[in-house]
């Protein structure tokens, strides 16, 4: 044990000898201000407060957590509210991080802390927003297939193909792949309709982009297409003619 861990531990203790009764009471965050500023020279990853008491060690990680978010280090108050278990604290950074218009930073707090009612709210207000990706995010966070389903059709009006590939292939709706896929196949992004049809398991349609991608000589897309399509005779024709 060094010097700096000795003197912490000796410190926290001679508190608790002498103040028994205040730390067993929940005013927290002053119990242990004497011994914060040398916590945050020592530094979150290099404590160790394994010699604590469970309570203790949640007190001296709290009012860690509350220095770092006054002097504005979110991402450490996070762990250290974390490392104590402290929800209702990882709340409150979440609030800081949406008022800093951080949202996705504030959908993976709120995830931290389970707050399902926030992340229903924060998605439907990026959703308003037209801000997709946090919104998908916040939906995925809380498998709210409905608002997932209303996500992926904005994306697609939007032509943001990647977003609706990742919604509609997360939560397994065929038929908004197949939707998916024959935009795709309209605005000839054919990686995704590829993609698409692959994971709706539609042999047909697969086979009909691998037609489209050989009139339009995009030789290896149509090897693709026919190949998850298990069109031997059009991917033995490929190879024979196409391929060294």
């Amino acid at each position: 044990m060094d010097n700096d861990t000795k003197t912490i531990q000796k410190m926290v203790t001679t508190i608790a000898e002498s103040n028994a009764e205040f730390l067993n009471q929940k005013q927290g965050a002053d119990k242990f201000s004497k011994i914060v500023p040398q916590l945050l020279k020592k530094g979150l990853e290099n404590l160790n407060l394994s010699m604590f008491s469970p309570d203790m060690k949640q007190g001296i990680l709290t009012s860690l957590g509350e220095e770092y978010r006054k002097r504005g280090n979110l991402n450490d108050a996070v762990k250290a509210f974390v490392l104590a278990g402290n929800k209702p604290k990882l709340n409150e950074v979440a609030e800081d991080y949406l008022k800093l218009v951080q949202f996705d930073n504030g959908i993976e707090v709120y995830k931290l802390a389970g707050n399902k009612e926030k992340l229903l709210e924060v998605g439907k207000k990026c959703l308003d927003e037209s801000k997709v990706a946090p919104a998908m995010k916040a939906f995925l966070a809380i498998g709210d297939t409905g608002k997932l389903i209303e996500v992926g059709d904005q994306c697609v009006s939007r032509y943001r193909f990647d977003y609706a590939f990742e919604i509609f292939s997360k939560i397994k709706d065929k038929a908004k792949l197949l939707e998916l896929g024959s935009r795709c196949v309209e605005e000839k992004e054919y990686d995704y309709a590829i993609k698409a049809f692959e994971i709706a398991e539609d042999k047909e349609r697969l086979n009909a982009v691998g037609d489209l991608c050989m009139k339009e000589e995009h030789v290896s897309k149509a090897l693709e297409a026919y190949g998850l399509a298990g069109n031997e005779m059009m991917v033995t024709f490929i190879k024979e003619n196409f391929h060294d």
